[in-house]
């Protein structure tokens, strides 16, 4: 390790990069929607490209680059190749990433309705209507 490995923070700039690169690869549509797919089960490239609506071999060249950064994991059987995503560090990012695109919108994230947060009343109190979209309503009291 040379003396600018480490930063005043605490994390290894190697780390830093590393991880930048998986938000490099994360910075796609498609990929996105491939790990999505993937999160929970294994599919090969065929099946990935028609729930995609892509192109086999467009798919095929979102899944290399994934897989060499180590983000998913690949199997073959017979003719067909597997992939399912590296593990659950990686599951957590893309499941995080996306519900947290989803407090974008005005509506209840699905993820909360998904959770049984749908219960709750929306002419309830403004805190759990807050909650229940993932913000922080600012303490009232003195």
């Amino acid at each position: 390790m040379h003396a600018d490995s480490e930063s005043s923070d605490g994390l290894p700039i190697e780390q830093a990069e590393l991880a930048a690169e998986v938000f490099r690869m994360l910075a796609d549509t498609t990929r996105v929607r491939l790990l999505w797919a993937l999160i929970d089960q294994e599919l090969p490239v065929n099946e990935l490209a028609a729930r995609l609506g892509k192109p086999a071999p467009s798919v095929s060249q979102h899944l290399a680059k994934l897989r060499m950064a180590r983000l998913l994991r690949a199997r073959r059987e017979g003719t067909q190749v597997f992939y399912r995503v590296e593990n659950e560090h990686v599951a957590q990012l893309v499941r995080d990433a996306v519900y947290n695109a989803e407090h974008a919108g005005p509506e209840i994230p699905r993820h909360h309705l998904d959770a049984g947060v749908a219960r709750l009343s929306l002419a309830r109190a403004p805190a759990a209507t807050a909650a229940a979209h993932g913000s922080h309503p600012q303490e009232t009291e003195a």
